[in-house]
């Protein structure tokens, strides 16, 4: 398909909420298909529609590489425990910041054929799909994140 433009920090459409999206129609699978392809040519674990100018509550995420989930108007249902980590966002590129998000999430969607699901996820999938369902409210990380920004050049460096 094709790579997208993703939209970045002080664009008005990322502070936007989303429309919810009603049925499956070939623009919106060759959407879905895009985004796929721009947020695995950016090496990112997750994008929501509106990173990429669309206003539209999409959700792709894949914390392992190997299949990918497709969530179509997301809402958690289920939140539990807690955990503290690093996050960045393809929006706010070379940035990193700590966030405090819930360890255990279960997420209600509809799949690419607009069929109910119901995804079960812990730790960096949890994350994951907070913070892309953040991006469908218009929020990014940032507006969390517990103290500074980092560079997330040094934050590498420092690791090594």
């Amino acid at each position: 398909m094709a790579i997208r433009n993703i939209r970045e920090i002080g664009e008005e459409v990322l502070t936007k909420k989303c429309k919810m999206v009603t049925e499956m129609t070939p623009r919106t699978r060759e959407l879905i298909e895009d985004m796929l392809d721009t947020m695995y040519e950016a090496n990112g674990v997750g994008l929501a529609a509106p990173q990429v100018g669309i206003l539209k509550r999409i959700v792709v995420i894949d914390t392992t590489g190997e299949d990918p989930y497709i969530f179509i108007n997301p809402r958690i249902v289920e939140s539990s425990g807690e955990q503290v980590g690093q996050e960045a966002c393809l929006s706010v590129p070379g940035k990193t910041g700590q966030v405090t998000r819930p360890n255990y999430v279960r997420v209600a969607a509809l799949d690419v054929n607009m069929k109910e699901i119901q995804v079960e996820g812990t730790e960096l999938l949890a994350r994951a799909i907070c913070h892309e369902l953040d991006h469908l409210d218009g929020h990014l990380y940032v507006e969390k994140v517990e103290g500074p920004l980092k560079d997330a050049v040094a934050e590498d460096e420092e690791e090594e």
